[in-house]
Parts: structure tokens; C-alpha cells; sequence
């Protein structure tokens, strides 16, 4: 699946099949459903993938604090462009 494909996805009713649990979060958050992509992210905390994708969602979510955790739990640096262009990057990064 290409970034385009994923991107035009958004407009289903559900998420393509065959793509990854992390693919998946990043669709429901882009379709509103921050708490089903949460729980994704919850999953599997200590997986850096995963920790990377609860810093993302708790900055959609507004919490900076709790985002800088799971930032350095990913052992990433705390991401200060946009949250769509986050989100867009994380997309690539899940491909």
C-alpha cells in the first residue's frame, strides 16, 4: 500500500484489511476515533513503534506532559513540526 492508497482509505467505513495495527491507529485517529487508536497504542507499551504512536496521539489529545513521557519512552525526540505533518510521518514510518 502507498501513503496515497492509505490516505484515500480514510474515506471507508473501515480500515483496509492486510495493514498493520499501527496503520490501523493512525486511521482511526484520522476518522475521529482517538480511543480506538489509543488502545492500540496501549497494546503493547514498551515497543518503541507503539510508545512513539502514544506520544503522537497524546499530543493530538493536547496532553504535552504525557506525551513527553512516551517520547522518551520511544527514545525519540519530542516532535515540534506540526500534528499533521506527524502524522503524515508516522504513516511512512508504519509503510
Amino acid at each position: 500500500m502507498t501513503y496515497d492508497q492509505f490516505k484515500e482509505s480514510i474515506s471507508l467505513s473501515a480500515p483496509p484489511e492486510g495493514i498493520s495495527v499501527l496503520l490501523k491507529a493512525l486511521w482511526y485517529d484520522a476518522k475521529g476515533d482517538w480511543e480506538a487508536a489509543h488502545d492500540i497504542a496501549q497494546s503493547s507499551e514498551g515497543t518503541r513503534s507503539y510508545d512513539r504512536l502514544h506520544a503522537y496521539l497524546h499530543r493530538v489529545e493536547g496532553d504535552t506532559w504525557n506525551a513527553g513521557y512516551w517520547y522518551k519512552r520511544a527514545g525519540s525526540e519530542v516532535f515540534t513540526k506540526s500534528i499533521k505533518e506527524e502524522w503524515e510521518e508516522l504513516v511512512h514510518s508504519f509503510l
